[in-house]
């Protein structure tokens, strides 16, 4: 595996451990619908926390948070109106990112609630 998609992985498990200590619940990871990946679906009370996880072993070329195209915000927005219908929820939804940068050892992490928009 590349090194990259070995420091992704690591990325989608910090945030995972990360939202769990604050008290959400994880109802999906890596939820596929057409084109889109949503990385992370968490529930917290009423609100489905919608999570990309970005992760860089470095600032050098920008905040991890820089890196979400409006392209892929319209697929996972799409993805997730699919995953609320088909499991028929009634809840307020929430889309975040979880910006994650490699410090020597240790990893900075950043949750940045309702990091955009779905229009």
């Amino acid at each position: 595996m590349a090194n990259h998609n070995e420091l992704g992985k690591k990325g989608e498990e910090l945030a995972v451990n990360f939202l769990q200590q604050n008290g959400y619940e994880i109802r999906s990871r890596n939820y596929i619908f057409q084109k889109a990946e949503v990385d992370i679906i968490a529930q917290k009370e009423n609100t489905l926390a919608i999570v990309e996880v970005k992760t860089r072993s470095s600032i050098a070329f920008g905040n991890p948070q820089d890196f979400l195209k409006p392209k892929q915000i319209q697929r996972i927005v799409k993805a997730v109106d699919n995953y609320v219908t088909t499991n028929q929820l009634d809840v307020e939804v929430r889309f975040d990112i979880i910006a994650i940068v490699k410090n020597g050892k240790q990893f900075e992490i950043e949750h940045l609630e309702n990091a955009y928009y779905h229009f």
